[in-house]
């Protein structure tokens, strides 16, 4: 499964600028504290905002909360930490999720991936070959 997400950076940034409060409601603490080392972070926080909506709409969410996914940042390719409802979804469908950001000086976009996690597939390996 795919999710796509693609944002103007500057919608958020004027958003965030009216509710100083929404980037709490919407990203981790890390998550903020990531963009705020940078010199614009809304580039940043707007491609972490477009990898929830890319990980809700792979995971087919339907009611999810932002902070129930995570952006990680690693010393390779982000990571997704999941909580909550989108944590749960996963768990049923047997999946995880990986994300790929990107972002010019105007938009920010994110593209998310569902595969199986290694037990499930080991598990459908097996029902396959017990046959």
């Amino acid at each position: 499964m795919l999710g796509l997400d693609l944002l103007e950076i500057d919608r958020l940034e004027r958003a965030l600028e009216r509710r100083p409060r929404l980037a709490e409601r919407l990203f981790t603490d890390a998550e903020r504290a990531y963009a705020a080392a940078r010199p614009r972070p809304a580039q940043h926080l707007a491609a972490r905002f477009c990898a929830k909506e890319a990980v809700a709409k792979a995971l087919g969410l339907s009611a999810w909360g932002f902070r129930d996914v995570e952006v990680v940042a690693t010393e390779a390719a982000p990571a997704v930490r999941l909580r909550g409802a989108a944590e749960r979804r996963a768990r049923e469908l047997g999946v995880e999720c990986s994300v790929s950001l990107t972002h010019t000086r105007a938009m920010a976009a994110a593209v998310a991936t569902v595969a199986a996690t290694a037990a499930t597939r080991t598990t459908a390996t097996t029902a396959v070959v017990g046959r």
